[in-house]
């Protein structure tokens, strides 16, 4: 055997036997997990976030802290979890709009999203709601009215999005597509500017995530034309889907998250995260959280996890093609 072959052979014996070391001496006492999260306090990804934390804490006994690294869309908190130590101690709150919809998006990203993470597990499904201002447009009071509304005088209607590339703004592209409709696209600097533009009239329609609706909804201020899951959802459930309101059989438009972990996080340790995280997110007390929320638990492994984000890339590739969004 040759000296070099006799290296090979010795780093990759290292590698395996340190694999399960490490995992054994997970967490290690006294350092915090950390969750990366790429949007604002007080976004769905922090609100869910911070749910986990505490009992994820008390299963682990370590403390674990959300850290919202803010900005281009989520990229800043990927490239960061990315260049981590793969330890388990640094984790991501990742979406599908940071995984999946960015890389058609941005002109140059700083990561890769299928080699530079290992998916830990899929947390929740997030759908999005056809969203208006009660008596404000009288001529668009459920979803039948606004597409005959919008074919009536195309490109008149409007609506408001979070964003140039964002899931309320291919959510609404999604919709004009399905129902052959032409309207203007209205982008905000998030979900707070655009609701308030909404409200105050500024826009006809706003295609938002449900986790943000919850409040606007129950206090009256908002009226939900329909629902973009496949099925009604417990937060809301006089809201029929927009496959039902809209006659669009099987139309159907929602995002994600997951947690996510550097790529050579070792799989024993990506198995102990899973395992906790699941027994969590599972519990039906969580899980009617969740509910609550307007999303739905979901639980997928690594494995599924991984195969949903390649499914995800393909469609989401297609829609950013058709809006036309690019960022440089």
């Amino acid at each position: 055997m040759t000296p070099t072959r006799r290296l090979v052979l010795g780093l990759a014996l290292a590698a395996v036997t340190a694999a399960p070391a490490l995992a054994q001496s997970f967490p290690v006492q006294g350092r915090p997990i950390t969750i990366i999260g790429g949007f604002p306090n007080g976004a769905g990804t922090d609100i869910y976030s911070r749910k986990v934390a505490e009992p994820l804490s008390r299963a682990l006994g370590v403390p674990v802290v959300v850290d919202n690294r803010v900005g281009a869309g989520g990229n800043i908190a990927m490239d960061l979890v990315a260049k981590a130590a793969p330890d388990g101690h640094t984790i991501m709150m990742g979406t599908s709009a940071m995984l999946a919809i960015n890389p058609a998006l941005y002109a140059r990203m700083p990561v890769d999203t299928m080699k530079d993470f290992v998916p830990i597990i899929a947390l929740a499904d997030v759908p999005n709601a056809l969203t208006v201002v009660p008596g404000q447009r009288p001529q668009l009071s459920d979803c039948k009215a606004v597409i005959a509304a919008a074919k009536a005088r195309p490109g008149a209607l409007n609506y408001a999005s979070t964003g140039n590339g964002a899931s309320t703004h291919l959510a609404g592209v999604q919709f004009a597509a399905a129902a052959g409709l032409e309207m203007v696209h209205v982008p905000y600097r998030g979900g707070p500017f655009a609701m308030t533009a909404l409200l105050g009239g500024e826009v006809d329609i706003f295609l938002h995530q449900t986790v943000a609706l919850v409040g606007p909804y129950r206090q009256g201020q908002v009226k939900l034309l329909g629902v973009t899951s496949r099925e009604r959802l417990k937060a809301f459930p006089d809201v029929p889907t927009m496959a039902e309101a809209c006659d669009l059989p099987g139309f159907s438009t929602t995002t994600w998250y997951l947690f996510a972990a550097p790529a050579a996080t070792p799989a024993p340790i990506v198995a102990r995260l899973e395992q906790e995280v699941r027994r969590i997110i599972m519990d039906p007390e969580f899980v009617a959280w969740v509910e609550g929320l307007g999303m739905t638990s979901m639980g997928q492994g690594p494995a599924e996890a991984k195969q949903m984000l390649e499914r995800d890339l393909g469609i989401w590739a297609e829609v950013v093609k058709r809006s036309g969004a690019r960022v440089d």
